[in-house]
């Protein structure tokens, strides 16, 4: 598991079918471009019929109509052929005409015009040519009628009297309003809240994290190992996401919690404190907001969930000086090097942890590394983290809870084993403390904490520190095989000693 402080700032309508000219030899006159037009204009006259036209009939195909007055049907004028009136249609009317003949795609004959039969030799009407020429005439008047509108519609806008159905820039909404709840509103509110804080030591070893406003004093609140590096003597300075910058110190700090505070030097009016959530309130597929500054890039909002609860981490530099144990929040939210000590937030809002450690693909294990975001960070949960901020306002420095033995820190096991021995040859079971008092032994293998499953001992420190000098919890251990259960009230112990 690997701490991530050490980030470094661095993308229609159909178409109108085409109409010759001039008709060929022989085509009807009703297939004209004004005979295509002329039910449109009727139809665009509401509660008016359109009337019959009194023109007469046209002549068969092929046929020169006469320039003398049309003969009674049945009659052949001179050197003519006898015309057929349509069967359909009735004395003195002009509309529809009769559908013109289909032309002959390759049927035979030896007259060139388009669609004209040869003379003598008409073909016999069919039902099926009747259907097709209809087709044809629907489609030119469709295009008539379409043209026509395209045309009226581009005459009447270019004169004014239709407005203009295109939407221009100008006429979008002049502000958009973001609804209580959505990301863009919760950032909106928090990020003023958060700071991005630069340390820097005597030796030159420094880098860049985040932190919170944590009350209207002007304290913030933020990981230990963000600061360390200018815990003594070196240059700290936080800096909101308004680009003002202040000078800061450290007012506390707890290597074993991860958690530190600092307070800027000179204040400014009008702090807002971020909202404290309750984290044990907190559920799996909780919407989660992280705010950081990853590779120094400030002010930078992610999402995701609550992907775990309870999740025993240990972190730190790798030379085991100044590792932290935490009973963690898992979530999938994008966290890197520069995010450590930022917020999480609920969907409201509020706080439910601070960032502090992820899970690096490269690192391999405990220690820091420079490696980015696999969807596994993990954030203290803020019930405790507030506990320990309490604590160093107050006195400056940390309480731990403690049940006065000493167990191994290999991970992955039955449990947590008291080891044989303490540090320097103390013993590993502190005389008259807690686990004396319970009777607990070395060797016993300690396998549940309350009703929390134990697996190592790092998963142990992680539960203890959960808790408050004073509480009693239930403790469930083996020894020799046997399996026994005894209340241990939680001793203390004061500052890093």
């Amino acid at each position: 598991m690997s701490t991530e402080n050490e980030g470094t700032a661095v993308p229609a309508a159909p178409s109108v079918p085409p109409v010759p000219d001039a008709a060929p030899e022989g085509a009807p006159a009703s297939g004209s471009r004004e005979a295509a037009h002329e039910p449109a204009a009727a139809a665009e006259q509401p509660g008016h019929s359109p009337q019959p036209s009194h023109a007469a009939a046209p002549p068969p195909p092929g046929q020169v109509p006469p320039s003398g007055p049309v003969p009674p049907s049945g009659q052949v004028p001179d050197g003519g052929v006898p015309a057929e009136a349509p069967a359909t249609q009735a004395s003195g009317a002009g509309w529809p005409p009769p559908p013109p003949v289909l032309p002959s795609y390759g049927g035979g004959g030896n007259d060139p015009s388009w669609g004209a039969p040869v003379p003598g030799h008409e073909p016999p009407r069919k039902r099926s040519g009747g259907l097709i020429a209809t087709v044809v005439v629907a489609a030119l008047i469709a295009g008539g009628v379409g043209g026509g509108i395209g045309y009226w519609a581009a005459d009447s806008s270019d004169n004014g009297s239709i407005g203009s159905t295109t939407v221009s820039a100008e006429d979008a909404p002049q502000e958009l309003k973001r609804d209580p709840g959505t990301v863009a509103a919760v950032a909106g509110k928090s990020l003023p809240s958060v700071v991005t804080i630069e340390a820097q030591g005597g030796d030159g070893e420094g880098g860049t994290g985040t932190g919170f406003v944590y009350d209207k004093q002007g304290h913030i609140l933020t990981n230990n190992h963000v600061v360390a590096s200018a815990a003594n003597g070196g240059d700290l300075t936080a800096t909101f996401s308004n680009g003002k910058k202040y000078a800061a110190e450290v007012v506390g700090r707890a290597e074993g919690y991860d958690v530190a505070v600092v307070k800027l030097k000179n204040a400014p009016a009008g702090l807002a404190p971020l909202a404290l959530g309750n984290s044990d309130r907190v559920a799996v597929g909780d919407s989660t907001i992280a705010i950081g500054a990853p590779f120094g890039l400030s002010n930078t909002v992610t999402t995701g969930i609550i992907s775990a609860k309870n999740r025993p981490v240990a972190s730190g530099d790798g030379s085991g000086s100044s590792n932290s144990y935490m009973s963690a929040l898992q979530t999938d939210a994008s966290i890197n090097p520069g995010n450590s000590g930022g917020p999480l937030l609920d969907a409201r809002g509020a706080v439910i942890g601070i960032n502090s450690a992820i899970q690096s693909a490269g690192s391999g294990g405990m220690g820091q590394s420079q490696a980015g975001s696999i969807g596994l960070g993990f954030a203290i949960p803020i019930n405790q983290a507030k506990n320990v901020a309490k604590q160093l306002i107050r006195t400056g420095q940390p309480v731990y809870p403690l049940i006065g033995a000493t167990v191994t820190m290999a991970e992955g096991g039955e449990g947590a084993t008291i080891s044989p021995q303490g540090e320097g040859g103390a013993p590993a079971v502190t005389p008259n403390g807690p686990a004396a008092k319970a009777g607990l032994k070395a060797g016993d293998i300690i396998t549940k904490f309350n009703s929390t499953p134990i697996d190592s001992g790092p998963t142990l420190i992680s539960e203890i520190w959960t808790h408050q000098p004073g509480d009693k919890v239930t403790l469930t251990y083996k020894r020799d095989g046997k399996e026994s259960t005894v209340e241990v009230t939680l001793g203390e112990r004061k500052g890093e000693s």
